[in-house]
Protein backbone atom coordinates (compact mmCIF):
# COMPACT_ATOMS: atom_id res chain seq x y z
CA UNK A 1 0.00 0.00 0.00
CA UNK A 2 0.97 3.63 -0.54
CA UNK A 3 -0.39 6.58 1.45
CA UNK A 4 -0.07 10.08 0.04
CA UNK A 5 -0.02 12.70 2.80
CA UNK A 6 0.91 16.35 3.31
CA UNK A 7 3.06 18.13 5.91
CA UNK A 8 2.80 16.31 9.23
CA UNK A 9 2.80 19.56 11.17
CA UNK A 10 -0.40 20.78 9.54
CA UNK A 11 -2.30 17.97 7.82
CA UNK A 12 -4.92 16.70 10.22
CA UNK A 13 -6.66 14.63 7.55
CA UNK A 14 -3.42 12.86 6.66
CA UNK A 15 -2.86 11.97 10.31
CA UNK A 16 -6.17 10.13 10.53
CA UNK A 17 -5.48 7.74 7.66
CA UNK A 18 -1.85 7.29 8.70
CA UNK A 19 -2.87 6.31 12.23
CA UNK A 20 -5.39 3.80 10.93
CA UNK A 21 -2.69 2.07 8.92
CA UNK A 22 -0.35 2.08 11.90
CA UNK A 23 -3.11 0.70 14.13
CA UNK A 24 -3.61 -2.41 12.00
CA UNK A 25 0.10 -2.97 11.41
CA UNK A 26 -0.21 -2.73 7.63
CA UNK A 27 3.12 -1.90 5.94
CA UNK A 28 2.85 1.02 3.55
CA UNK A 29 4.95 3.47 1.60
CA UNK A 30 4.57 7.07 2.74
CA UNK A 31 4.53 9.73 0.03
CA UNK A 32 4.67 13.27 1.42
CA UNK A 33 3.61 16.18 -0.79
CA UNK A 34 4.45 19.58 0.68
CA UNK A 35 1.62 22.10 0.93
CA UNK A 36 1.76 25.66 -0.38
CA UNK A 37 4.33 24.94 -3.09
CA UNK A 38 4.01 26.00 -6.76
CA UNK A 39 3.54 22.37 -7.83
CA UNK A 40 1.54 21.12 -4.84
CA UNK A 41 -1.77 20.69 -6.66
CA UNK A 42 -0.19 19.04 -9.69
CA UNK A 43 1.79 16.62 -7.53
CA UNK A 44 -1.28 15.61 -5.55
CA UNK A 45 -3.26 15.10 -8.76
CA UNK A 46 -0.66 12.56 -9.82
CA UNK A 47 -2.11 10.34 -7.09
CA UNK A 48 -5.51 11.68 -6.01
CA UNK A 49 -8.31 12.59 -8.46
CA UNK A 50 -9.79 15.01 -5.91
CA UNK A 51 -6.55 16.96 -5.68
CA UNK A 52 -6.59 16.42 -1.92
CA UNK A 53 -4.80 14.23 0.58
CA UNK A 54 -4.75 11.73 2.12
CA UNK A 55 -5.01 9.23 -0.69
CA UNK A 56 -4.56 5.49 -0.30
CA UNK A 57 -3.26 3.50 -3.26
CA UNK A 58 -3.39 -0.29 -3.16
CA UNK A 59 -2.46 -1.83 -6.50
CA UNK A 60 -5.25 -0.65 -8.84
CA UNK A 61 -7.40 0.72 -6.01
CA UNK A 62 -7.31 4.44 -5.22
CA UNK A 63 -9.24 5.83 -2.24
CA UNK A 64 -9.28 9.49 -1.25
CA UNK A 65 -10.87 11.02 1.89
CA UNK A 66 -9.75 9.91 5.33
CA UNK A 67 -13.03 8.32 6.43
CA UNK A 68 -13.36 6.41 3.14
CA UNK A 69 -9.80 5.14 3.62
CA UNK A 70 -10.65 3.98 7.14
CA UNK A 71 -13.77 2.17 5.95
CA UNK A 72 -11.80 0.52 3.14
CA UNK A 73 -9.15 -0.65 5.58
CA UNK A 74 -11.82 -1.90 7.98
CA UNK A 75 -13.08 -4.33 5.35
CA UNK A 76 -9.70 -6.07 5.59
CA UNK A 77 -8.98 -5.22 9.22
CA UNK A 78 -12.32 -5.26 11.09
CA UNK A 79 -10.58 -4.44 14.39
CA UNK A 80 -10.62 -0.80 13.27
CA UNK A 81 -14.22 -0.66 14.53
CA UNK A 82 -15.69 -2.11 17.76
CA UNK A 83 -16.77 -5.73 17.57
CA UNK A 84 -20.46 -5.39 18.45
CA UNK A 85 -23.00 -3.76 16.15
CA UNK A 86 -24.43 -1.24 18.61
CA UNK A 87 -21.01 -0.03 19.77
CA UNK A 88 -19.79 0.03 16.18
CA UNK A 89 -22.72 2.26 15.24
CA UNK A 90 -21.85 4.64 18.08
CA UNK A 91 -18.21 4.76 16.97
CA UNK A 92 -19.24 5.48 13.40
CA UNK A 93 -21.61 8.23 14.52
CA UNK A 94 -18.99 10.16 16.51
CA UNK A 95 -16.44 9.62 13.74
CA UNK A 96 -18.81 10.98 11.11
CA UNK A 97 -19.62 13.94 13.37
CA UNK A 98 -15.90 14.67 13.66
CA UNK A 99 -15.50 14.28 9.90
CA UNK A 100 -18.21 16.76 8.96
CA UNK A 101 -18.49 19.09 11.93
CA UNK A 102 -16.58 21.41 14.27
CA UNK A 103 -15.94 24.19 11.72
CA UNK A 104 -14.89 26.78 14.29
CA UNK A 105 -12.37 24.47 15.91
CA UNK A 106 -10.87 23.69 12.49
CA UNK A 107 -10.66 27.29 11.28
CA UNK A 108 -9.79 29.12 14.49
CA UNK A 109 -7.46 26.50 15.97
CA UNK A 110 -5.69 24.89 12.99
CA UNK A 111 -3.44 21.92 13.68
CA UNK A 112 0.08 23.20 14.20
CA UNK A 113 2.12 20.76 16.26
CA UNK A 114 5.27 22.89 16.33
CA UNK A 115 3.61 25.87 18.02
CA UNK A 116 2.52 26.46 21.61
CA UNK A 117 -0.28 29.05 21.68
CA UNK A 118 -2.32 28.60 24.85
CA UNK A 119 -5.55 30.57 24.77
CA UNK A 120 -5.38 31.45 21.07
CA UNK A 121 -8.38 30.82 18.86
CA UNK A 122 -10.78 30.68 21.79
CA UNK A 123 -14.02 32.26 20.57
CA UNK A 124 -17.62 31.45 21.56
CA UNK A 125 -17.91 29.24 18.46
CA UNK A 126 -14.68 27.33 19.04
CA UNK A 127 -15.51 27.00 22.76
CA UNK A 128 -18.81 25.38 21.77
CA UNK A 129 -16.93 22.93 19.53
CA UNK A 130 -14.46 22.18 22.33
CA UNK A 131 -17.32 21.52 24.73
CA UNK A 132 -18.93 19.11 22.29
CA UNK A 133 -15.67 17.22 21.76
CA UNK A 134 -15.20 16.86 25.51
CA UNK A 135 -18.81 15.72 25.90
CA UNK A 136 -18.22 12.98 23.30
CA UNK A 137 -15.05 11.86 25.03
CA UNK A 138 -16.73 11.76 28.45
CA UNK A 139 -19.73 9.84 27.16
CA UNK A 140 -17.55 7.24 25.45
CA UNK A 141 -15.24 6.85 28.43
CA UNK A 142 -18.16 6.47 30.83
CA UNK A 143 -19.74 3.81 28.65
CA UNK A 144 -16.69 1.86 27.56
CA UNK A 145 -13.84 2.84 29.88
CA UNK A 146 -13.89 -0.54 31.60
CA UNK A 147 -12.72 -2.13 28.34
CA UNK A 148 -9.57 -0.02 27.91
CA UNK A 149 -8.15 3.52 27.82
CA UNK A 150 -9.46 4.67 24.43
CA UNK A 151 -12.89 5.94 23.38
CA UNK A 152 -14.31 2.46 22.86
CA UNK A 153 -11.86 0.53 25.01
CA UNK A 154 -9.22 -0.55 22.51
CA UNK A 155 -7.86 1.82 19.86
CA UNK A 156 -10.32 2.17 16.96
CA UNK A 157 -10.98 4.35 13.95
CA UNK A 158 -12.81 6.78 16.24
CA UNK A 159 -9.54 7.51 18.04
CA UNK A 160 -7.83 8.11 14.71
CA UNK A 161 -10.57 10.56 13.77
CA UNK A 162 -10.17 12.56 17.00
CA UNK A 163 -6.35 12.43 17.02
CA UNK A 164 -5.86 15.85 15.36
CA UNK A 165 -8.06 17.41 18.05
CA UNK A 166 -5.66 16.02 20.65
CA UNK A 167 -2.77 17.83 18.99
CA UNK A 168 -4.90 20.98 18.76
CA UNK A 169 -5.68 20.82 22.46
CA UNK A 170 -1.97 20.46 23.17
CA UNK A 171 -1.08 23.46 20.98
CA UNK A 172 -3.79 25.80 22.28
CA UNK A 173 -3.64 24.78 25.92
CA UNK A 174 -7.03 23.11 26.20
CA UNK A 175 -6.85 21.00 29.36
CA UNK A 176 -9.95 18.87 29.96
CA UNK A 177 -10.37 17.45 33.43
CA UNK A 178 -11.30 13.98 34.61
CA UNK A 179 -11.81 11.16 32.13
CA UNK A 180 -11.50 13.51 29.15
CA UNK A 181 -8.12 14.71 30.37
CA UNK A 182 -6.97 11.15 30.96
CA UNK A 183 -8.03 10.23 27.43
CA UNK A 184 -6.12 13.20 25.99
CA UNK A 185 -2.98 12.13 27.86
CA UNK A 186 -3.39 8.55 26.65
CA UNK A 187 -3.68 9.67 23.04
CA UNK A 188 -0.70 12.01 23.20
CA UNK A 189 1.38 9.17 24.67
CA UNK A 190 0.39 6.67 21.96
CA UNK A 191 3.57 5.49 20.19
CA UNK A 192 2.24 6.31 16.72
CA UNK A 193 1.14 9.78 17.85
CA UNK A 194 4.59 10.40 19.28
CA UNK A 195 6.18 9.16 16.05
CA UNK A 196 4.04 11.58 14.02
CA UNK A 197 4.81 14.45 16.41
CA UNK A 198 8.56 13.82 16.21
CA UNK A 199 8.40 13.97 12.42
CA UNK A 200 6.26 17.14 12.54
CA UNK A 201 8.72 18.86 14.86
CA UNK A 202 11.53 18.03 12.44
CA UNK A 203 9.79 19.73 9.52
CA UNK A 204 10.87 23.25 8.63
CA UNK A 205 8.30 24.24 6.00
CA UNK A 206 5.86 27.04 6.81
CA UNK A 207 2.30 27.17 5.47
CA UNK A 208 1.14 30.75 6.11
CA UNK A 209 -2.56 29.94 5.80
CA UNK A 210 -2.25 27.53 8.73
CA UNK A 211 -0.30 29.94 10.93
CA UNK A 212 -2.24 32.23 13.24
CA UNK A 213 -0.82 35.78 13.19
CA UNK A 214 1.30 36.77 16.17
Amino acid sequence: MKLVIANKNYSSWSLRAWLALRAVGQPFEEVRVLLDQPDTHERILEHSPSGRVPCLIDDTLTVWDSLAIIETLAERFPQLWPATAAVRAHARAVSAEMHSGFPALRSQMPMNIRRQMPGRGRTPASEADIARVIAIWLDCRQRYGRFGPYLFGSFTAADAMFAPVCFRFQTYGVEPSGEAGAYLATMLAHPAMREWQTAALAESEIVPSDELPD
